[in-house]
This record gives structure tokens, C-alpha cells and sequence, in this order.
């Protein structure tokens, strides 16, 4: 923050702003920082907390060349991505997994998108815990779109949705943008016709224009369910046909096999996600994954070149890295 706005924050802010260069560029003890100001430790702490939250610091963790783990130089050699791996260890549960590998992409996330980029999102229960996640930054003419509707037939799906895209989009004061169609439709020509309505293809033509995607991979099974899976989306019929298509998972409730391919799957013509030829094209494409169930559809992600930047926990990145030796 300048000098000229300091003049015009509120005391708060300015504040926060000289704890946090105390203790970021001096490398001052809170307590020494405490004694400058005339403050008590905590007081410095709530500063600093409140510093970084607030976008006022921004945090980036660099990973030189000849410094990244031996984990993450085995993915960028045998699967050409950017491996994020987030150390959790073997004793830690499920949700708190999940919660660690959320908490590390939604800070990564923030170091990624800046002014005048397009975010496109695909909801489920990964992205809805990385949505809690970024830290604040400042952005101008930024969008964040939904990449797949939510609608099926027990629900609208609109809140759950909606929240994570508003979620993500205040977060960089940018403009929320929803998708209001069903997650499935009932008949591909349905999606057909819809598509050539004017206020669905202005939605579409934003999805083109993506700078970055954000998304997990759904599976059925696992310790934590995907919600595509356990929310009443997919019939019995839905679940039998894809098992004849040997799929292992989807991306934005678009599906794919294990070796990448996803062409002749039935229900992608009647899905709303994007075309995973589209994500292909998005220069950043972050994929999120925690716990091992997801590993067999993790492998046709990358298998088919879906994935640019990978955040995974290193249980299951060296799990992936044995298998596959």
C-alpha cells in the first residue's frame, strides 16, 4: 500500500500495514513489534491476521529450480504439470485432508488470477472447500463463470452453485457470473436448442474466453462422496452406462476413462460442462485432488493432458508415482 492511501485508511488499516512490514521485511518478534507499537502480542497478531485477509499482504512461495521436492519434479517429468504437492502425512483423516489441500489451493489460486483474466469454476465438493479459502486481492474487469449447471431433478442446485462462484468472485472483486441450466439434460437435442439461446451463449462465449479453470474430479465412491455422485444427479440407468463405458470419473460433470479418452460416452451429449476439448485450450488448468480414490481418474485426467497445475496431498502423489513405476 502506497503512502498516499495510507494518508486516507483508517487507523486499522494503517495499523496492520506497519505491523506487517515490521514483520515481514524487519523479521520482528511480535512481541518486539508489540513494544514498538505500545501494543500487546495479540493485539499484533489480529494485525498481521488481518493484514494478510484483508489482501493489504500478499503471500508467494516460489519453487526455484534444484529446490522443488523430488515429488513434484516426478510429476512435471512423467505427467509435464506443476505439481503442488501439500505435506499431510498418513495419520491425518479424510475431511482434514481435504481441508489442508483446500486451504493450500485456494492460496495458490490467489497468486494466479489478476486483472482482466476469466475463471471458469466447476462446483463440487473440493472446489466448495477451496472456495473458502483465497486470500483477497484487488483485480479489475475480472469475471468468475460457472463452467456446468446445477439443476437436477430432486433440486435446483442454484445455491450450492451460486455460493462458490460468489464466494471466489468477492474475493477478487470480480463479477460472479451463474450458469442456470440443468447439470443433465434429459435429451441431447435440448441442449442443443438451449445453446443457441442468446443469454445462455453470452455465458458460453465467457467460458471461451477463460484464462484460468478451477476444478476437481468427481468420482463415485471415496471417504467423501463427489457431489455429482451423492446428490441425485445420476440415475441407476446413468450409473450402469457409464460403467459400461469403463469411467472412472468427470471433470465438471463432463466424463472420462483412464487412459484420457472420453469420446462415444452417452451422457457427456447430454451434459452441461464444457467440452473437454475447451479446457484443453484454457492456458491454466488447476486441478485439486485429495485422498486416494481419486488416483484411477487423476491418471485420465492427466493421461489426456486436462491438467496444468496439480494441488495433491503427498500421500496420494507418491501413491499415484508408485503405481505407475
Amino acid at each position: 500500500m502506497s503512502i498516499d492511501h495510507l494518508e486516507t485508511a483508517d487507523p486499522r488499516t494503517i495499523d496492520a500495514v506497519h505491523a506487517a512490514r515490521m514483520y515481514y521485511f524487519q523479521d520482528m518478534t511480535m512481541a518486539a513489534i508489540g513494544r514498538e507499537m505500545r501494543v500487546s502480542r495479540s493485539t499484533v497478531s489480529r494485525l498481521i491476521t488481518y493484514a494478510r485477509m484483508s489482501g493489504l499482504v500478499e503471500i508467494k512461495i516460489s519453487s526455484l529450480s534444484g529446490h522443488s521436492s523430488a515429488l513434484e519434479k516426478v510429476f512435471a517429468d512423467r505427467y509435464h504439470v506443476r505439481a503442488h504437492i501439500v505435506p499431510v502425512g498418513e495419520s491425518v483423516g479424510d475431511l482434514d485432508r481435504l481441508d489442508r489441500v483446500a486451504m493450500f489451493a485456494g492460496r495458490l489460486l490467489t497468486s494466479l488470477f489478476e486483472s482482466d483474466m476469466v475463471m471458469g469454476v466447476a462446483w463440487g465438493t473440493t472446489v466448495s472447500a477451496v472456495s473458502r479459502y483465497p486470500a483477497p486481492k484487488r483485480t479489475h474487469n475480472s469475471h468468475v463463470v460457472q463452467l456446468n449447471g446445477a439443476a437436477n431433478t430432486r433440486t435446483t442446485g442454484v445455491s450450492y452453485a451460486t455460493d462458490i462462484i460468489r464466494t471466489l468472485a468477492a474475493a477478487y472483486d470480480a463479477l460472479p457470473q451463474g450458469f442456470p441450466v440443468p447439470a443433465f439434460f434429459d435429451y441431447p437435442e435440448t441442449r442443443r436448442l438451449l445453446w443457441k439461446e442468446r443469454s445462455i451463449r453470452r455465458v458460453l462465449d465467457l467460458q471461451q474466453r477463460m484464462d484460468i479453470a478451477v476444478f476437481s474430479i468427481g468420482v463415485l465412491g471415496g471417504a467423501i462422496p463427489s457431489h455429482v455422485y451423492s446428490a441425485g444427479y445420476l440415475e441407476e440407468n446413468d450409473l450402469d452406462a457409464l460403467a459400461a463405458d469403463r469411467v472412472v470419473g468427470d471433470i465438471a460433470t463432463v466424463f472420462l476413462r483412464s487412459d484420457g479418452s472420453y469420446d462415444g460416452i452417452e451422457l457427456n451429449d447430454r451434459s452441461s460442462g464444457p467440452s473437454l476439448e475447451l479446457l484443453k485450450a484454457v492456458p491454466t488448468r488447476l486441478c485439486v485432488v485429495a485422498g486416494a480414490s481419486k488416483l484411477d481418474a487423476l491418471r485420465g485426467a492427466l493421461a489426456g493432458g486436462l491438467v496444468t497445475d496439480l494441488v495433491i496431498d503427498d500421500v496420494s502423489a507418491a501413491s499415484l508415482v508408485v503405481q505407475d513405476h
